[in-house]
């Protein structure tokens, strides 16, 4: 899923950055220390000590949040918002240097992570959860680096134990999927994890096409099925191929269905069962448009075939741009069409079974126009910067002094980037 979220970070999803207030970010903050605590107190990480898991059907319809890019909005006031339980948190991939160890979109180390960690102790503090997904559109995967399927599986296992997740998605797309030893690799671990981790959720998510998926993605699934390996769903994006409106993501669907049946034996209804959708809320990267009405058409097609997944690219997008069309362009931080907050992030909790609050929150989300204050637009992972360019990140503002792409703003690294302040 998806470019623009850097945009979208690797896998079709455009992922906008850094917007909290100053109250949000007092609130994790706050809960993020009373998890804190009780993990000190029990010899434990931050996060490791982790609740009871949610209900499958909440992992089955966790929109993405980019916690730490796309200016991501407080968890706990979405679901304050919206009654959502689960979110799904992106993008583990490979080191951008080269390795085989987890981090948080190539730049931050699982192993030393404190930001994410707070993040989802405050999600479980309110008696929700994660998921992680791994890969996405841009990036090193792990698939790529760490040579075979048990290595690849050690890597991911370190994410599972840190933050003691009960659920994992595999988003394998470009330019992963095309490598056919790196598929190998991902659905090995992944098949791996399924027997180390009894009762873990497994999502596989990859590109759609009219017909379903295309060749790659026919060939994910075959390597699948040649490992023996069922996950609780493959997931299509039916975006960024000509898609528009929901009649054509419901159409590619069936045909995904079809795919579906051809590859593993199964009957229509079992296929549905194992087969899912990951939208794009509000205008894709490509340009195609899809509305809150395309969102309930979609949601309709997905209960009415007894799908088993229903998520969307994603909750940084889910506010209103200023002005609401921005302009005809795509963000990562807005929708691009015009919506009350977090409306997208609803149609996942009605999949989940639950009505989201028809009352506002107490403290309405913020459209982001000027990025927590910065003016300068929110740095993207998969943008190309050249010397010269200001970017907002983490609440400064940051001046690149040569050509960079996947280096987050930081006073370390390769020293490309010049920190001009907060903002």
């Amino acid at each position: 899923m998806i470019g623009l979220d850097h945009f979208r970070p690797a896998g079709g999803h455009v992922p906008p950055r850094n917007v909290r207030t100053f109250a949000a970010v007092a609130s994790a903050a706050c809960l993020a220390l009373v998890a804190a605590g009780t993990a000190l107190a029990t010899g434990h990480g931050a996060a490791a000590a982790a609740p009871e898991a949610v209900g499958s059907n909440w992992y089955a319809a966790a929109p993405y949040l980019m916690p730490l890019d796309n200016d991501p909005p407080d968890a706990g006031a979405v679901m304050d918002a919206t009654g959502l339980k689960a979110f799904q948190l992106a993008f583990l991939l490979a080191p951008n240097g080269g390795g085989c160890s987890p981090t948080w979109g190539g730049t931050g180390p699982v192993s030393s992570d404190t930001a994410v960690a707070g993040v989802i102790a405050a999600v479980r503090a309110k008696g929700g959860d994660v998921s992680a997904s791994v890969g996405g559109y841009g990036g090193t995967k792990l698939g790529q680096t760490c040579g075979t399927p048990e290595a690849t599986a050690a890597a991911y296992q370190q994410a599972i134990d840190k933050y003691g997740l009960k659920a994992l998605d595999f988003d394998l797309e470009e330019p992963e999927y095309e490598n056919a030893a790196a598929i190998h690799n991902e659905i090995g671990a992944a098949k791996i994890l399924q027997q180390k981790n009894p009762g873990i959720y497994l999502s596989v998510t990859t590109a759609g096409t009219a017909d379903g998926t295309g060749w790659f993605g026919k060939q994910m699934l075959n390597e699948a099925k040649a490992q023996s390996f069922t996950p609780d769903n493959f997931s299509i994006m039916p975006f960024d191929g000509g898609f528009n409106g929901a009649a054509s993501q419901t159409a590619a669907l069936a045909n995904f269905n079809s795919v579906l049946r051809s590859t593993f034996g199964w009957d229509e209804a079992t296929a549905y069962a194992h087969e899912g959708i990951s939208q794009m809320n509000g205008r894709s990267d490509t340009g195609e448009y899809f509305t809150q009405a395309d969102f309930q058409t979609v949601l309709d097609f997905a209960t009415a075939h007894h799908m088993a997944r229903f998520t969307n690219w994603s909750v940084n997008r889910d506010r209103q741009c200023s002005p609401p069309d921005n302009n005809g362009k795509t963000s990562g931080t807005c929708s691009s069409v015009p919506q009350g907050a977090y409306d997208f992030t609803k149609y996942s909790v009605k999949f989940a079974g639950a009505t989201p609050p028809t009352t506002p929150p107490t403290t309405p989300p913020t459209t982001p126009p000027g990025n927590g204050g910065c003016t300068a637009a929110a740095y993207g992972a998969g943008t190309v910067y050249v010397g010269g360019d200001t970017v907002s990140y983490q609440g400064h503002t940051w001046k690149a002094r040569w050509w960079t792409q996947g280096e987050a703003p930081s006073t370390g690294g390769s020293g490309v980037w010049q920190d001009l302040g907060a903002c």
